[in-house]
């Protein structure tokens, strides 16, 4: 019971602080919708995906996982602010398992980042996708194993910074990179080949794949198989967790 106490008073904490911050939400929308219909409109008129479908359509399953990947990855930063106002010390000095500490963290990224994709999965009918309701389940139920799995990468990233500075350092070597190799604007299996090796070690790129695969089902669309998919993202959530259970535990 003390370990689910600690879980759920981390989740509270992060969901209160999400709720007062208005501007941290319509920021982190507009982002998303920006990119879906400043550049897929944009590059709708010179990119053809092929399968009958446009390039905007093409991008939604990207753009949700945008929307995971920047709002998982802030939402786990948010240890380096709790660093520098020496509430992380607090937290660490009590008598819990630090891998309770890093699971609370990631279920708060993940719960912040669903609300967000399912505001964002609201547009398809004005992008003229059709979805059922099975696969707006399957699209949320990706979303949630997806944001686990990047909230978790963010706190070990977080894990080696001791002040917000480094924040830019975050953004231009890990966060955009992890975006613009996932397949999100295009095609894994069009990537040169470094690249093609680059995005199958990103987390991301599984995780588009499968929104790929549970907006649009199985085809031409995809770059690997849903259980390809899931596994890697599995796997990647429990290496992510135990690593940083592990930097938490170096730091008592």
């Amino acid at each position: 019971m003390v370990e689910a106490n600690v879980v759920y008073v981390l989740v509270a904490r992060e969901f209160k602080k999400f709720v007062r911050e208005k501007s941290r939400l319509v920021s982190t929308l507009a982002r998303p919708v920006i990119w879906l219909f400043l550049v897929g409109g944009g590059m709708s008129r010179f990119v053809s995906p092929g399968a009958g479908i446009n390039y905007m359509q093409f991008m939604f399953p990207g753009i949700l996982g945008m929307t995971i990947l920047f709002s998982s990855i802030f939402s786990s930063i948010s240890i380096i602010w709790d660093k520098e106002f020496g509430l992380m010390k607090e937290i660490l000095v009590a008598p819990v398992s630090r891998f309770s500490i890093v699971i609370g963290k990631a279920l708060s990224g993940t719960l912040i980042s669903v609300i967000q994709v399912a505001i964002i999965l609201m547009l398809f009918p004005f992008l003229g996708i059709k979805l059922s309701f099975p696969a707006i389940l399957n699209t949320i139920a990706v979303a949630v194993l997806l944001a686990f799995c990047i909230s978790s990468l963010g706190i070990v990233i977080a894990s080696f910074y001791e002040s917000f500075e480094s924040f830019s350092v975050i953004m231009n070597f890990i966060v955009m990179p992890m975006f613009f190799l996932s397949g999100a604007m295009y095609p894994v299996n069009k990537l040169p080949a470094i690249l093609k090796v680059a995005s199958k070690l990103n987390p991301l790129t599984y995780g588009v794949d499968a929104l790929k695969h549970a907006i649009f089902g199985s085809g031409e669309l995809v770059d690997f198989s849903i259980f390809t998919d899931l596994g890697v993202l599995v796997v990647s959530s429990l290496v992510f967790v135990t690593a940083a259970g592990f930097l938490f535990e170096r730091k008592k």
